[in-house]
């Protein structure tokens, strides 16, 4: 499920249909992105998830992801690793690091969404690391 997750919103992301993405989603999902230098808001929802892509989207001229690698965490949790590139709007620099989705699941839908940047503090989040 985390794995067509990710997926489906990398291929939204060029193709504008996001159905495949909330498909993925429970109705009330809790999205906390852990990244304060974009924004510390707590995003709620289907309308949530589209402000945080939003907001995702108005920060980089362009992103990708690379070498996604998903883990079960817990019964109930998940975390996919993965490296995200993006190129700065304005500046075009590339940079490049090891972001994270620790991912909760319930009948069938992602609960809750944790977006890190530091692939570490999300394996200790999930007591995968030390």
């Amino acid at each position: 499920m985390i794995r067509r997750f990710v997926t489906a919103l990398v291929r939204a992301k060029d193709t504008g249909d996001w159905q495949p993405v909330l498909a993925e989603l429970d109705p009330d999902v809790e999205i906390d992105d852990l990244d304060i230098s974009l924004d510390t808001e707590h995003y709620k929802g289907h309308d949530g998830f589209r402000r945080w892509i939003a907001v995702w989207n108005d920060a980089w001229e362009s992103w990708r992801i690379e070498g996604l690698e998903v883990r079960p965490a817990a019964e109930d949790r998940g975390i996919a690793l993965f490296s995200m590139i993006v190129t700065g709007k304005g500046s075009g620099i590339e940079l490049s690091r090891q972001d994270a989705v620790v991912s909760t699941l319930r009948a069938g839908k992602i609960t809750e969404i944790g977006y890190y940047n530091d692939q570490q503090q999300a394996l200790k989040a999930v007591g995968l690391a030390e």
